[in-house]
């Protein structure tokens, strides 16, 4: 009898609790589906790290939201198929390697057009002034990835056996740091290691160059299928949520110049340098939501970009065999949905 009062006033406490949960809640989401999501994320600038660093994930969708950045490619894919992570970033290499293999996700959103934010440098001082001047030079970059899809096409079209260079596995930031110590002479690779590599050295080619011709290259969100299907509303106003990102950096680009808040909030998430986010930016495609429903993107070219990326892997030996249609693994539910309204 003596332990009632304390058990009211749980009670109480407990039912303002809901309550407040119900009032953070957005319309239209019951309190049974306010929980706990994972998202995976990568070291690499673009305008939906100000979002996250706002918390305007948690604030649109009324979840609570842990942000995880998985060390690489695979450890993505594997913390996908584990459930660890529910949602994460990935490069179109990582994503046909995880689908190929069965695990159930799927592409959702296009975070940005690669275009010329990856690219392979040469080091200045190792003599490397054309393409047929790779031949027994040692390339840095991280295997099973978009720069590694793209080297190799890349010396296709150079007329280079792989066999004919000394193609090394190592991530960006080990990279950037091999290449200070003088311990490879090229790299592909993305930012914040492309920027430290590019002062001193040459690009070479770009991702740009090559999707230009033919192997097109992106980053994407991708979600477990089982959380999608069940959390309808949360992936509506996630995509909302990113995509007002990305049109705050397409409609204002100074608002993410040296000194503004928007360079402050990317660089206090990833590091890097405040000077160079303007300028990292503007080497992607942000694609708006038309364009990511569209033939172009989730209505048809990525799923083509998937297949290209899975034949790479299969022939080098990453992954045992092809899906008979890639399209399956990509939706534009989503974005259909946010353009509506959610």
């Amino acid at each position: 009898m003596g332990n009632a009062p304390v058990r009211d006033i749980r009670t109480k406490l407990k039912g303002l609790a809901v309550s407040a949960a119900i009032a953070a809640a957005p319309t239209g989401m019951s309190p049974a589906q306010a929980q706990e999501v994972v998202i995976g994320y990568q070291m690499v600038m673009n305008p939906w790290k100000v979002a996250i660093v706002d918390g305007a994930f948690e604030k649109a969708t009324g979840y609570r939201i842990s942000w995880k950045r998985p060390t690489s490619g695979a450890r993505t894919i594997s913390a996908l198929a584990s459930g660890d992570v529910d949602i994460a970033l990935a490069g179109s290499s990582t994503i046909a390697s995880g689908v190929s293999r069965g695990v159930p996700i799927k592409l959702f959103w296009i975070v940005e057009n690669i275009n010329d934010a990856e690219a392979l440098v040469v080091r200045d001082g190792t003599g490397i002034a054309a393409p047929q001047d790779l031949r027994g030079r040692r390339i840095g970059v991280p295997f099973v990835s978009t720069t590694h899809f793209h080297t190799l096409f890349a010396l296709e079209q150079f007329g280079i056996e792989p066999d004919e260079v000394r193609l090394l596995n190592m991530q960006p930031n080990a990279i950037a740091d091999a290449w200070e110590r003088g311990d490879i002479d090229a790299a592909f690779v993305w930012d914040p290691a492309l920027g430290r590599i590019r002062k001193s050295g040459t690009v070479l080619i770009s991702s740009g160059k090559l999707s230009a011709w033919g192997r097109a290259t992106f980053d994407g969100m991708v979600v477990r299928n089982g959380f999608a299907d069940a959390n309808k509303g949360f992936m509506c106003r996630f995509v909302e949520t990113i995509a007002a990102a990305d049109a705050a950096w397409r409609d204002d680009p100074a608002s993410f110049a040296p000194g503004t808040e928007n360079a402050g909030k990317v660089v206090e998430l990833i590091g890097g340098d405040e000077a160079d986010v303007a300028g990292v930016l503007s080497l992607y495609h942000f694609p708006d939501m038309e364009e990511q429903a569209g033939p172009a993107w989730l209505g048809g070219g990525a799923a083509a970009a998937l297949e290209a990326t899975a034949e790479f892997l299969r022939a080098e030996g990453r992954i045992d065999a092809l899906l008979p249609d890639y399209g399956a693994v990509v939706t534009n539910e989503y974005v259909r949905a946010a353009m509506g309204g959610c």
